[in-house]
């Protein structure tokens, strides 16, 4: 049994429906977690400015980690004091893994002449083109365009000209993770780091407890998460194969997708008890 988890969850296609962004099927676990006081942090490509508002529909009040590990954010209430490297950012501390999002701006710009029709930046695409594209409203759509650290872009090309693409992108310093819908353009930090300096963060606070991280996630961007945890869950997902990982040990492949997949993964890992569940539904 895990005495001390640290739920590491990825949100679109583990944790929210991959077409729907629905949570409903996780409701009950995540009203399980916070009654037990065990944090689920989320560990996303999405922005900063969607996860205040996604916390507050799931009622969520942990840290939680934005753009694929660029950036975590730690609320006041739970750390009083602000760890080393942390700036201030209002009722939270923010401490970043990334430069800005204009240096990868800047960065694709200059990559642009070789490789001009294969990709569009996201900070070319209108609020409307979002939407359409991930099927978030127009709201959803313009809190996503609030990239801070990364710049995602829609690739148009063959798999071999985007390996160049790739390779470009390194030989200038930048870092490219693939996403459910976009590529990533940004730093070498990635989901698994910053899952770890979190956790070290919360060992930090509480010496005395041992901490065992739990991993849940979908996509290509999910894997340094998957891979580093203690326990990892593989998300099966409606639009691609399940996740290749090295390890073996200790790992879930769900047989079902999203947030369905996602509740019964931690009832199993975490020893729920059904009657605790079904409490919860009423």
């Amino acid at each position: 049994m895990i005495k001390h988890p640290l739920i590491f969850t990825d949100l679109d296609g583990t944790l929210l429906d991959h077409y729907s962004y629905s949570f409903e099927a996780a409701k009950t676990t995540l009203a399980y977690c916070s009654e037990q006081r065990i944090p689920v942090i989320a560990n996303t490509s999405k922005t900063c400015a969607e996860l205040i508002h996604i916390r507050k529909e799931i009622n969520n009040s942990c840290p939680f980690i934005v753009e694929n590990g660029a950036a975590i954010y730690l609320p006041k209430k739970l750390f009083p004091t602000a760890p080393e490297g942390c700036i201030d950012d209002g009722a939270l501390w923010q401490f970043s893994f990334s430069k800005n999002r204009q240096h990868w701006v800047d960065l694709l710009h200059h990559l642009k002449p070789r490789f001009q029709s294969l990709y569009t930046s996201f900070s070319n695409i209108s609020i409307e083109d979002i939407s359409q594209l991930t099927g978030l409203n127009l709201k959803q759509a313009e809190r996503a365009s609030q990239r801070q650290f990364g710049e995602p872009v829609l690739w148009h090309g063959n798999r071999e000209d985007k390996a160049l693409f790739v390779e470009a992108i390194e030989q200038l310093g930048g870092h490219v993770l693939q996403g459910g819908r976009f590529l990533h353009v940004g730093g070498s930090a990635n989901k698994g780091t910053a899952m770890q300096w979190l956790k070290n963060i919360y060992t930090q606070q509480s010496p005395e407890i041992a901490f065992e991280t739990i991993a849940l996630g979908d996509s290509d961007n999910d894997i340094d998460m998957l891979e580093s945890a203690d326990h990892a869950v593989v998300i099966a997902s409606p639009i691609h194969d399940p996740l290749a990982l090295k390890r073996t040990k200790n790992t879930i492949f769900t047989q079902s997708f999203g947030p369905i997949g996602w509740a019964e993964s931690l009832s199993e890992l975490l020893n729920i008890p059904e009657q605790s569940l079904l409490e919860k539904e009423k």
